[in-house]
């Protein structure tokens, strides 16, 4: 059975704002090889957008090797996408979901292979209140935005997670893991 793994950067006070953080070298570098290691990664519409940054470096590179890398292995990677307004998805390697993300999760998890990678706040958020998560891999950023989208945002039952494991960058982000307490 696959895990499905929340894997997301974020500030230190907890909001998740692509434009707040600074990723390097290092950081893009963890992030190639983390999608190099799965299956498919989920986006909700918003963040499947933000994405699409890295489609024109796949065919033009920027010369920064970490970034084409990383171009490299979100293009490989396959999407699935969920949203409400998006008519078709124009990435060869993403897929609108046509089922409810509770039903696709629950499938993929059934099936043997990599891990399936959420990379969506929203997302996040649903599967956490659906029980679907298990892996956190939270890389916070050592920055204080002072506002943005809080990354548990409305989440009211108490989750107890159980740290495994960290990692620290140069930058002083450090990648938190945690999966469930089930004791």
């Amino acid at each position: 059975m696959r895990k499905i793994v929340a894997a997301i950067n974020m500030t230190l006070d907890g909001f998740c704002d692509h434009t707040a953080i600074l990723p390097d070298e290092e950081i893009h570098q963890h992030y190639t090889d983390l999608l190099s290691d799965g299956d498919a990664i989920l986006y909700g519409r918003v963040t499947y957008q933000l994405m699409q940054y890295w489609q024109p470096l796949v065919k033009n590179p920027s010369g920064e090797k970490s970034m084409d890398d990383f171009a490299s292995a979100i293009d490989k990677i396959p999407k699935i996408v969920f949203s409400r307004t998006l008519k078709n998805a124009e990435w060869d390697s993403a897929n609108l979901a046509n089922q409810p993300v509770e039903e696709v999760v629950s499938e993929l998890r059934q099936h043997s292979g990599k891990d399936i990678f959420v990379g969506s706040r929203s997302l996040i958020i649903q599967l956490m209140k659906l029980n679907l998560i298990d892996e956190y891999q939270l890389c916070v950023h050592p920055v204080i935005a002072g506002k943005g989208l809080p990354l548990f945002e409305n989440i009211t039952d108490r989750t107890i997670l159980e740290l495994f494991k960290t990692k620290t960058f140069k930058s002083g982000a450090i990648i938190l893991y945690y999966g469930h307490n089930r004791s």
